[in-house]
């Protein structure tokens, strides 16, 4: 096995630069609407930034303060950075006095029944998606649902894909073949994903006012925060964005057939 993969490897990297190039990448960012002094927004979704239902740049996700900005897929790396970038600047000049709040773990946020579903109108499909929200909030608490985080999209480009199947002297088709690896890549990112999260996360602190998190033996930092002396991300640990229900379901990753089973 790990011949075989030496020999892809090497295959791969002596290959033509241009087979790893133009991979389509996309950014989703999700970011609370809070007030000068840290208080989440109660007010409705800024007019100036168009429909939330329609507008597929800035939407919002399970709160009318929780803002998603979503770009297109690009080939290149800094055309996504510049399309956030672009993004945030104009919300910000039609954000009024609010700011966005930085963190992944809330602001100073309110009572579960107290935080504003996000709403997209009176059209059935507006209406059917704030009820999906609301139903969201009775399953999982109104809470957990205003733990922001980013998404990073990435797909392998055509090149890549042709050079691989020849180098790997696949005969199954062009789509098994893709989905195979596409899965294995995804087991591989289950089993070293952590190691992410030990190097980069950032999220050791949270505000009192979200509930439970006194109950999980955290320290206090001061009157307003909790923090874990050690903790990398709490948005990715118990307290954070996680659903135990989920959690013991066993979706195999071996294969597309027994995913979709």
């Amino acid at each position: 096995m790990k011949q075989r993969f030496e020999k892809r490897l090497a295959a791969l990297a002596s290959a033509d630069e241009s087979v790893m190039q133009g991979g389509l990448k996309g950014i989703e960012k999700e970011s609370l609407r809070v007030s000068s002094q840290g208080y989440l927004s109660d007010r409705p979704h800024p007019r100036g930034l168009g429909s939330a239902l329609t507008n597929r740049y800035i939407t919002t996700d399970f709160s009318e303060a929780l803002l998603e900005f979503v770009t297109p897929a690009f080939p290149t790396t800094w055309e996504a950075l510049q399309c956030i970038c672009d993004i945030h600047q104009f919300m910000y000049a039609h954000l009024g006095d609010e700011i966005l709040w930085p963190a992944s773990m809330p602001c100073r946020i309110p009572e579960n029944d107290s935080i504003p579903l996000a709403r997209y109108g009176s059209s059935n499909v507006g209406r059917m998606k704030t009820i999906y929200r609301r139903g969201l909030g009775f399953r999982y608490g109104r809470q957990m649902q205003l733990i922001a985080g980013v998404h990073f999209n990435y797909s392998l480009p055509d090149t890549f894909w042709t050079a691989f199947r020849e180098i790997s002297g696949a005969e199954s088709s062009r789509r098994d073949f893709q989905s195979k690896h596409y899965l294995r890549l995804i087991r591989n990112f289950r089993r070293t994903g952590w190691l992410v999260l030990y190097l980069f996360g950032a999220s050791p602190a949270l505000c009192k006012s979200f509930t439970g998190a006194g109950e999980a033996q955290l320290a206090s930092l001061d009157k307003d925060t909790w923090f874990a002396p050690y903790a990398t991300s709490l948005r990715m640990s118990d307290l954070g964005y996680s659903n135990q229900n989920q959690a013991r379901i066993n979706i195999s990753l071996n294969s597309l057939d027994e995913y979709v089973r």
